[in-house]
């Protein structure tokens, strides 16, 4: 028997309790006090690893990531040890058919088992629906959606300077305007399916130092966009030939960064047009015109924010605090509007700027943090988190106006935030101790490389890619296995014993508090395809960057210098989510992701799914 009429979710992505709690009792946060002292609130148990897509793939699944099957962002190919983005990929059945996209996140979302009893469902930007799932209702794709070049999101640099090296995810392209500061240049597209190509779409950039503004003349629309110096521009719609009788729709938006000395201009990602998306982006597909059409157009990528750009010097702190806002906003049109038309059923609205804006200022928090230049204004920045909470609250302020006394109202974050300091080189202290071999004149540094490019796969027991993540080299999944399947069980434990309890060094504190495998965390009809082994590091600590692509830098510790200061891919238990009802909810044992997908459906009164392992916190 249904408990209400309506079920409402809040995603806040990333919100920490250790800094939520404090704020609530300085009287910072009153509407998420008004739903603890209507309902309840908790800390939050998240998952292993602490990861977005696998945290909110648990959330819509109520299975542990053994039954849904995303266990990281980047999974490795057994026959080629060769990393892979593991939301989705593409299929072709044949060269005469266009590419398929496929959602590698399993399991049965609670949203297909209310469409199941007839009950309507509203979803906007949930991770791990790309493709989009088929609802009775509406559903917008969240983080999974690529960009229109495939990836996660390549913006475009152009500069005057004499040599500029591109950074990470990103293209460069040199500019040398006219005695009138006008330009011919191009804007890269996606890539020709037959020749693999990039396909370029002219256009021309003319300058106006003393009013530091540029203006994008293309065929796209409008034919005239006017940017100006540490603004953001309005949306250049743009289409891209690629075939005789074949284009591509996307989308883009520029930031001038400085007109001199040297002119550059930044290009965001591409993205897809929500109109004529190259694949589906929602559900019914005209229903990302629709949002268009009703609260304007909108970032379509899952990774909204332009992290790398800032991460590569590209944008400033400012232009950047400037698109989570903007973000922000478009989001909570996007909420409001359907909020506005929903009578019964359940709705689902991520807000993910939190967690963006925590990985790039949490810095800011810690004078004494790697990344922190001596010439920065940190001052400038280092209430930004809470401010940015603050408005989060606003939000919840104006659900709570539509929540009746037929409602269940529920804010969640799917895990909490913590300081990344300092890297571990996994790889490379599974060279160090014998479990990872390279070929004979090879050593680990920086000429090592990505992607295991020096292994000596016939003598290497395990290695380390993704987030956080081991694998055995067994025998009979992985190409060139050695481990024999009896024995898998004894090098798990050797290489747990020795890495739990390994100690920095140069901090003389402990890095990584324990390593959990597979058996102990997951199961399911996806638990084969887990790593063998997840590292559970200590606040402060993470996998370093080289690892996460099968690289081996020198030593097993360095600083983390990039601006992604923050992170939460440590040990679970140190950083859970929270949780608001406006409901009482059973406490006895701590409320879970996995929990919610069962406590939905009971409130909706539809019996939970067969293969969910969480509960109703209903009391």
């Amino acid at each position: 028997m249904a408990v209400v009429k309506k079920v409402i979710v809040i995603g806040l992505d990333g919100l920490e309790p250790k800094i939520v709690e404090p704020m609530l009792a300085q009287g910072e946060l009153p509407n998420l006090a008004r739903l603890r002292a209507s309902g309840g609130y908790s800390r939050c148990r998240t998952t292993f690893p602490a990861q977005t897509p696998v945290a909110w793939s648990t959330f819509a699944t109520g299975v542990n990531p053994g039954g849904h099957g995303i266990f990281d962002f980047i999974r490795r190919d057994p026959r080629t040890y060769l990393p892979d983005l593991a939301l989705n990929r593409y299929e072709q059945k044949s060269a005469f058919l266009p590419p398929k996209a496929v959602n590698l996140r399993r399991g049965t979302p609670v949203w297909e088992l209310l469409s199941a009893a007839g009950i309507p469902s509203v979803v906007v930007r949930c991770p791990c629906t790309y493709p989009p799932d088929n609802v009775k209702g509406r559903l917008l794709s969240g983080m999974g959606v690529p960009d229109l070049r495939g990836g996660l999101g390549t913006a475009t640099f152009y500069s005057s300077a004499d040599v500029v090296k591109p950074g990470e995810s990103e293209n460069v392209v040199a500019i040398k305007p006219d005695s009138r500061g006008s330009v011919k240049t191009h804007l890269i597209g996606p890539r020709n399916p037959k020749t693999n190509a990039d396909v370029h779409l002219d256009v021309t950039l003319d300058f106006d130092v003393a009013k530091r503004t540029v203006v994008v003349k293309s065929d796209g629309q409008p034919r005239a966009l006017e940017v100006h110096e540490g603004k953001w521009s309005e949306w250049l719609k743009v289409k891209f030939k690629t075939g005789m009788l074949q284009s591509v729709s996307g989308m883009l938006r520029f930031i001038l960064v400085r007109s001199s000395p040297a002119l550059e201009l930044y290009a965001s990602p591409l993205n897809f047009d929500p109109v004529t998306p190259l694949f589906p982006i929602s559900s019914p597909w005209e229903y990302g015109a629709e949002l268009q059409r009703e609260v304007g157009t909108f970032y379509t990528t899952g990774m909204v924010e332009d992290h790398t750009g800032l991460a590569n010097g590209r944008i400033d702190e400012s232009a950047y605090l400037d698109q989570c806002e903007q973000v922000l906003r478009e989001r909570e049109r996007m909420m409001l509007y359907e909020l506005g038309r929903m009578s019964e059923g359940f709705f689902f609205c991520l807000f993910d700027t939190p967690d963006r804006l925590q990985h790039m200022f949490w810095r800011f928090r810690e004078p004494g943090h790697p990344a922190n230049g001596a010439d920065e204004n940190s001052a400038e920045f280092v209430r930004v988190i809470e401010e940015h909470y603050r408005k989060c609250d606003a939000i919840v302020g104006k659900v709570i106006a539509h929540a009746d006394a037929d409602t269940l109202l529920m804010v969640l974050s799917d895990h909490g935030f913590n300081s990344f300091q300092r890297g571990v080189h996994l790889n490379t202290w599974l060279h160090d101790n014998g479990f990872l071999a390279l070929k004979p004149g090879a050593t680990t540094g920086e000429d090592a490389g990505d992607f295991f490019k020096h292994v000596d796969w016939s003598r290497t027991r395990a290695y380390a890619l993704g987030l956080g993540s081991m694998y055995l080299n067994l025998r009979g999944r992985e190409a060139q296995g050695i481990v024999a399947p009896g024995d898998s069980a004894q090098v798990t434990r050797d290489i747990a014993s020795a890495l739990t309890g390994l100690r920095d060094p140069v901090r003389g504190v402990e890095a990584i508090q324990g390593v959990v495998t597979r058996d102990q965390v997951y199961s399911g009809a996806y638990a084969a395809e887990s790593p063998d082994m997840v590292v559970n590091f200590a606040g402060g600590y993470r996998v370093s960057w080289a690892t996460a692509l099968g690289g081996m830098p020198l030593g097993h510790f360095e600083d983390n210098v990039k601006r992604w200061g923050g992170d939460h891919i440590i040990d679970p238990a140190l950083v859970p989510g929270v949780l608001f009802m406006n409901r009482a909810f059973s406490t006895e044992r701590a409320p879970g992701l996995i929990d919610m997908a069962p406590t939905i459906l009971a409130a909706l009164g539809v019996r939970k799914g067969d293969a969910m392992e969480g509960a109703s916190l209903l009391t």
